[in-house]
């Protein structure tokens, strides 16, 4: 038997899950990874703004796992530092997708970034990220 997260529902936190984790983040946060509008946006972001976006991706992860699906309960799973594993694991998808992405299209010198305004830009695209992420962990 797996020992990884066993959740509530007696499905166990794993590779698969990752793997959706992984392909609705790529999928849902790749169109605005190389939208000129995107990065405009985040060239006119203060530091507050960028804090909300992060807030909201953090926010819009949790409540999709946990308060949109009534089978899993945090306190069930495996947790590093007292947070679910499964959410790490999303928050961090969520992130590098868009990370990756941006640096495999070359984006920020394709919008002559600097590293804050590029910072920025992952920001809002882990909002996307997130919720593909989230949705097709949820849903498969």
């Amino acid at each position: 038997m797996n020992t990884l997260t066993r959740l509530t529902d007696g499905r166990i936190f794993g590779l698969d899950d990752v793997a959706q984790q992984v392909v609705g983040g790529f999928i849902l946060s790749a169109p605005f990874v190389v939208t000129e509008e995107v990065w405009s946006l985040a060239t006119t972001m203060n530091w507050v703004q960028w804090a909300i976006t992060v807030l909201m991706v953090l926010g819009i992860g949790y409540g999709t796992l946990y308060r949109a699906n009534d089978d899993r309960d945090p306190d069930a799973e495996r947790s590093v530092l007292g947070i679910p594993l499964r959410f790490v694991s999303l928050i961090l998808i969520a992130y590098l997708s868009v990370t990756v992405l941006a640096f495999v299209f070359n984006a920020p010198e394709t919008f002559d970034a600097a590293p804050a305004t590029t910072l920025k830009a992952i920001s809002i695209g882990a909002i996307f990220g997130v919720v593909g992420a989230a949705t097709a962990d949820s849903l498969f």
